[in-house]
């Protein structure tokens, strides 16, 4: 061998030593990269421990407490019949919807006023048809017992969206639970924040192909007729179920009435057909000889005797009703009744039936706020919704009143980073990102917020953006002008007559089926069960 190869072989060994001295080992990365996913961040000024949280005996006590409860509840479960059903739906109140409302309301170790409840399961939501489903499949599947097709009310998936014709077959249409307990002579009833006519109360009474046919001009706009097909509005007023229902308080006055009528505060309608619905609901409910009433305010809702009102329509806003914590900064909470507030009235009218009842109650709003990636005005709502659960849980009793709390869908909020205990969960995470500005708390996968996320110069710097105001939309990596549903499964959190039955994982399908069981209604009655 060369004295010249020699020396080359000589730097080639000597570089491969170095490079293998320096350079990091397999686990020195794994380390490395141990620590970028797990960071440690800086102690916040503002976080006080809680001294017996610090102490193990602190955290067996608390096993030991959850433990004794459960132990309780399953040594003697509740077998009776359920005199009593409230089905109280959060729309697009996902799992971290819930979660981030335990940090509003002030701590992670806080818990909103349903998750106490003794049984939680959990409900897969899919439409026959798409896998991430909206509000209208969902509600025939938990109020009805049947999947469909996504857009669709009340009637099974041979059924597609905007089919003219399909729909107006009786042989499609699907019974809900409001329907059965109607037929076992309960009474039946619906509260809402969003219009009575939207997606979610629609399930209770109405058969359509397209859940925006709430009033007549929405049909005739998808090339359909509004002869053939009964628009949502109507059905309310005018078919067997929706006509009727004891209580129906919400939103959407304007779908009633004619575009030349001009409502209470002066705004017109939206139908075309020359009707007054409202005016109509109340004459037939005087040819009953029945006292039926209706209100448009507050005032109206808080001046009528309840005790001697047989039916009650309330319309309290043209369209949807107010976000709840808009009712306060609008100073709207003197003009429009709060979701707790039309709920207490509702269980006040339904209670007066000897038989019993069926009550819908739907937090709208929690969803729309998502969809515009609100995130503060989202969990305002999920507060009041759990204060409404609690009221209702404090005005009936177990023994012999199910009360069942459960979402339509969930959406792609998410919380993120790594924020300190008890921080404001609308601020922004501690830790910045690699191109080191901060990121929100709480993030969208998509939706308008993602003006707020990136402009043509890369990401936006928020350190000095008021993330706490009511309309600042939250970040989101997608653009698009409407946040969309997320496909995971939703809770289902149940108290009273067999609430036992409500765990596990299962298709939202069957929640009316439990429900109906437990009152020993409709076809899933005990004499109805199959042996």
């Amino acid at each position: 061998m060369s004295l010249k190869l020699q020396s080359s072989l000589l730097v080639w060994c000597t570089l491969a030593l170095a490079l293998v001295l320096t350079s990091p080992t397999r686990a020195d990365l794994t380390d490395d990269q141990d620590h970028e996913q797990h960071p440690k961040m800086p102690s916040s000024r503002a976080y006080v421990e809680l001294d017996e949280e610090l102490d193990t005996k602190f955290w067996y006590d608390k096993a030991q407490s959850i433990l004794a409860d459960k132990l309780e509840h399953h040594k003697k479960l509740n077998e009776n019949r359920a005199k009593n059903i409230i089905l109280f739906m959060g729309d697009g109140m996902s799992v971290h919807t819930i979660a981030a409302t335990r940090n509003y309301m002030g701590d992670s170790n806080k818990q909103v006023s349903f998750e106490k409840f003794p049984y939680v399961g959990l409900s897969k939501t899919y439409a026959v048809d798409e896998r991430t489903p909206d509000s209208a499949n969902t509600a025939t599947a938990y109020l009805t017992g049947v999947k469909a097709n996504y857009g669709t009310i009340g009637v099974n998936a041979q059924v597609k969206r905007k089919d003219c014709y399909a729909g107006v077959d009786n042989s499609t249409h699907t019974q809900s639970i409001a329907q059965w307990a109607q037929e076992a002579g309960k009474w039946a009833g619906l509260v809402t924040t969003a219009r009575v006519t939207h997606a979610s109360p629609a399930g209770v009474y109405a058969h359509v192909a397209n859940r925006e046919w709430e009033h007549d001009e929405r049909i005739t706009k998808d090339g359909c007729s509004a002869e053939v097909n009964t628009d949502i509005a109507r059905q309310l007023v005018e078919w067997p179920v929706g006509k009727d229902l004891r209580v129906v308080l919400g939103g959407g006055r304007a779908y009633f009435r004619d575009k030349k009528l001009r409502d209470e505060e002066g705004i017109l309608g939206l139908r075309t057909d020359g009707r007054d619905l409202i005016k109509d609901w109340q004459q037939d409910k005087k040819e009953q000889g029945a006292e039926g009433h209706y209100v448009w305010s507050r005032k109206g809702l808080y001046d009528l005797n309840l005790d001697k009102t047989d039916y009650l329509l309330g319309l309290f806003d043209v369209s949807h009703c107010p976000y709840h914590g808009d009712r306060t900064r609008s100073r709207l909470d003197y003009a429009e009744p709060s979701l707790s507030e039309m709920t207490e009235a509702a269980i006040k009218v339904l209670s007066r039936n000897e038989k019993g009842y069926f009550l819908f109650v739907e937090s709208g709003r929690i969803d729309m706020a998502h969809h515009d990636t609100l995130a503060r005005k989202a969990l305002e709502d999920t507060k009041e919704f759990a204060y409404t659960v609690e009221m209702a849980r404090k005005m009936t009793s177990e023994e012999d009143t199910l009360i069942v709390v459960t979402s339509d869908h969930s959406h792609t909020m998410s919380i993120n980073g790594y924020p300190y205990r008890r921080q404001n969960i609308f601020s922004l995470a501690p830790n910045l990102a690699t191109d080191e500005k901060p990121f929100t708390i709480l993030s969208y996968a998509n939706g308008p917020g993602y003006a707020n996320t990136y402009n043509e110069k890369g990401r936006i710097d928020l350190t000095n953006v008021d993330t706490y105001q009511p309309d600042f939309m939250f970040q989101a990596t997608v653009p698009l002008y409407s946040e969309t549903h997320g496909a995971e499964d939703v809770g289902v959190f149940a108290s009273g007559p067999k609430e036992h039955l409500f765990a596990g994982n299962y298709e939202q399908s069957t929640i009316p089926a439990l429900m109906a069981h437990a009152a020993d209604i409709g076809p899933f009655a005990q004499d109805k069960l199959k042996k």
